[in-house]
């Protein structure tokens, strides 16, 4: 049997919510082995001028526990 932990990761991005994702990911592999999956739970712009200028993201990464 294995268990699963999930946390919660906050990434951005000048190019798009897609882009924001895969580097919260990539980022959070770093710290983090056995990642199997990533839930956007909320997301979010930051708006510069009237134009958006950063893409947010709320990531829920599950990520299974060594034995």
């Amino acid at each position: 049997m294995s268990i699963a932990k999930v946390t919660e990761v906050i990434a951005s991005s000048n190019k798009s919510f897609e882009d924001a994702v895969k580097a919260g990911v990539k980022r959070a592999s770093k710290t983090l082995d056995n990642i199997t999956s990533a839930w956007v739970s909320d997301q979010s712009v930051k708006v510069k001028d009237g134009k958006v200028s950063e893409y947010r993201v709320n990531l829920k990464i599950t990520f299974i526990l060594k034995d």
